[in-house]
């Protein structure tokens, strides 16, 4: 069975926002950046998906903290859900989206 690679455009699909607008939203270039960074290649991540990097190396650390949590016994969920935070992280993604496709944003861009 081959692997996809997902540097190759079209192996994974394609973003609907980015076919109906051109444009590439906040996620475009996640898939890459965690496989760049699968394979240890933290600039190519970075440049191909900034948000995406963020993202994966804040849940890494929410886990770590977690298991340290859980490991003294204490019953905590690993992340509490709350209106705000979901309106923060939506904002977040989409203030991104927006900045990576403006020409001061464009270095954003994968």
């Amino acid at each position: 069975m081959a692997l996809r690679d997902p540097h190759v455009e079209g192996s994974w699909g394609y973003c609907p926002f980015l076919l109906i607008t051109g444009r590439p939203c906040g996620g475009c270039g996640g898939l890459r950046a965690v496989n760049d960074l699968a394979h240890g290649q933290v600039v190519a991540a970075l440049s191909s998906n900034v948000l995406a990097v963020v993202l994966l190396v804040s849940a890494v650390v929410a886990w770590i903290v977690w298991v340290g949590r859980r490991a003294r016994g204490r019953d905590v969920p690993l992340v509490r859900v709350t209106p705000a935070r979901l309106i923060g992280v939506t904002a977040v993604f989409l203030v991104f989206t927006v900045v990576r496709n403006t020409p001061w944003g464009a270095w954003l861009a994968p």
